[in-house]
């Protein structure tokens, strides 16, 4: 199922892209639609991701998403109406089996890494489960979470990278952590936006340096360790209802995907 996902083979990278949270329908998919465009035109496979709940946001005045039900009819008619697939965040384990009725892919967010009876959950819907790596967490550890999926009979899953807390509000990136996990012999993704993010920084919300992902992006690719690239994108960033201070401008993904692209062509043989 990984290999379908991803076009592997017939594509240098695979691209998960789309706002941190839903916050509307017209607006994933003008996303979507950008993303989508911009893979095509540079034979890129393309996953559509967006929450329909932030179940951990820095204050809890935070806007948080539609929330399953309405997420999830969101999500749906974006799979059909862009024919692409799809991924979202679970946070629960009753989260799992609903969602994997609709989605392609469910992600087990950096918080939750190590909670077994998520994992499970996730891995029993036989969907592909990408785990994002704890900022607490040694790469080392990830391969316990990969096994906790593949116990229930599930191959499909992958791993993500997003940072490693370092001191106070930051986080930083030890590209070694990518050829180890890449180790473990399932897909190894960047996520070269949440990379950027400085956790609580701005009080009761997270701060960012985006101006860095275009940087992390290039050296992550040139590892030769990394199969996909997460970002999150948005028309008007700086007024995303979640993670405004990491997140792209849509003007921003064209470029940045075409360099990266030619780096990946150019890696092989690397590692």
């Amino acid at each position: 199922m990984i290999d379908q996902l991803i076009q592997r083979g017939r594509a240098p990278l695979f691209v998960i892209a789309g706002p941190c949270v839903i916050e509307s329908l017209e607006l994933c998919l003008e996303v979507g639609r950008h993303v989508k465009r911009v893979c095509d035109g540079l034979g890129l496979a393309y996953v559509f991701k967006a929450s329909f709940d932030k179940a951990n946001r820095s204050s809890n005045a935070s806007f948080r998403g539609p929330g399953l039900e309405g997420g999830l009819k969101i999500l749906e008619r974006i799979k059909g109406e862009l024919g692409v697939p799809v991924l979202t965040d679970v946070h629960e384990t009753h989260h799992a089996e609903a969602a994997g009725k609709v989605v392609d892919v469910l992600q087990v967010p950096a918080f939750l890494a190590r909670q077994t009876d998520l994992l499970l959950a996730c891995g029993r819907t036989g969907k592909v489960v990408n785990v994002k790596k704890g900022q607490f967490m040694a790469p080392a550890e990830m391969k316990l979470a990969v096994e906790k999926v593949r116990s229930t009979g599930n191959e499909n899953v992958m791993l993500t990278e997003r940072g490693t807390f370092f001191g106070y509000g930051r986080l930083v990136n030890d590209f070694t952590g990518l050829a180890v996990m890449k180790s473990f012999g399932r897909p190894v993704v960047f996520d070269i936006t949440h990379s950027t993010q400085q956790p609580a920084g701005l009080g009761t919300t997270s701060g960012g340096n985006p101006e860095y992902s275009p940087l992390l992006a290039r050296a992550a690719i040139a590892t030769g360790c990394v199969d996909g690239l997460f970002l999150e994108c948005h028309p008007d960033p700086r007024n995303a209802k979640s993670d405004a201070a990491t997140m792209l401008g849509l003007g921003e993904v064209g470029p940045l995907l075409r360099a990266c692209k030619e780096i990946a062509g150019l890696r092989v043989g690397w590692a």
